[in-house]
């Protein structure tokens, strides 16, 4: 018997898509909080607040897609200010844009976040070269993904091959398509993006139960240790490097203040010598 598929939404109401969502989270929280500038975006998955944990007073969450948002327009062009420093709200949604063509001007924001943008996307070479359009030099990326190279891509596949016989059930959102990490940093480096930091996570198996994931909890430690690069989602910041480009540094600390010469000490007096005779 055919099991339905459901959205990406539902599925991450489920116990390995909560699952998967604390540990995004968690790497977001600690990515973000020390990235400083004046405006981020995070564009897709409203159900995850990325910003959450970084203090630039301008933020934006935005879907990807005009079907998820139609009452607003893709073509309307937002000024620099956005929402206040604060939490983004997960149900709230501030505009509605096109991954491929961002409505902010060329080199205005400082920090970009893609929780599954990418695979969810139609076209994620497209949104990468606008997201190094959008952001300025030294700004950062940040790129979350289901890893095919796991348990759950594994689960992926199994899964599709069942569905042409109209059996199996359906761990995953049949949407989107994966992209492998090594791919992705191919990609990134064409664009002259510096990988900073990476990593994997989720490496417990694909199982719908709560009462099992929690029995293989134990795989999460092993998984870093053993087959780091098998976990189920990665997670990586990148930099954009701008060639010819060199930061300016504070003109008191470019150019020091010379040390004062000593003070020549003279008396106005000069000393008189006794002489005595033999």
């Amino acid at each position: 018997m055919k099991s339905e598929i459901i959205g990406l939404t539902d599925w991450l109401k489920t116990p390995p898509g909560a699952y998967l969502l604390a540990w995004e989270q968690a790497r977001f929280d600690l990515a973000v909080g020390d990235v400083f500038g004046y405006h981020a975006l995070q564009l897709g998955l409203p159900e995850l607040d990325a910003l959450q944990a970084n203090r630039m007073p301008h933020k934006w969450v935005a879907l990807s897609s005009m079907a998820d948002q139609p009452n607003a327009s893709a073509s309307q062009t937002f000024p620099l200010h956005g929402r206040d420093a604060g939490p983004i709200s997960s149900s709230g949604i501030d505009l509605a844009a096109d991954s491929a063509a961002l409505p902010f001007p060329e080199s205005s924001l400082d920090l970009v976040v893609l929780p599954h943008t990418l695979e969810l996307g139609i076209d994620p070479h497209s949104a990468l070269r606008e997201v190094e359009r959008v952001l300025v030099p030294e700004g950062r990326v940040v790129i979350s993904g289901l890893n095919p190279a796991s348990l759950w891509g594994l689960r992926r596949r199994r899964d599709h091959f069942y569905r042409r016989f109209g059996q199996g059930e359906f761990f995953l959102p049949d949407t989107g398509a994966f992209i492998g990490y090594w791919r992705l940093r191919d990609w990134l480096r064409l664009l002259n993006f510096e990988v900073e930091s990476a990593g994997f996570g989720c490496y417990r198996p694909a199982l719908t139960s709560q009462k099992w994931l929690e029995r293989f909890d134990w795989m999460d430690t092993a998984g870093e240790r053993w087959w780091p690069i098998f976990g189920a989602v990665y997670f990586l910041v990148a930099v954009k490097r701008v060639r010819g480009m060199r930061l300016l540094e504070p003109a008191w600390k470019a150019h020091k203040s010379p040390a004062a010469a000593p003070a020549a000490i003279a008396n106005k007096e000069p000393a008189t010598k006794s002489i005595t005779k033999s």
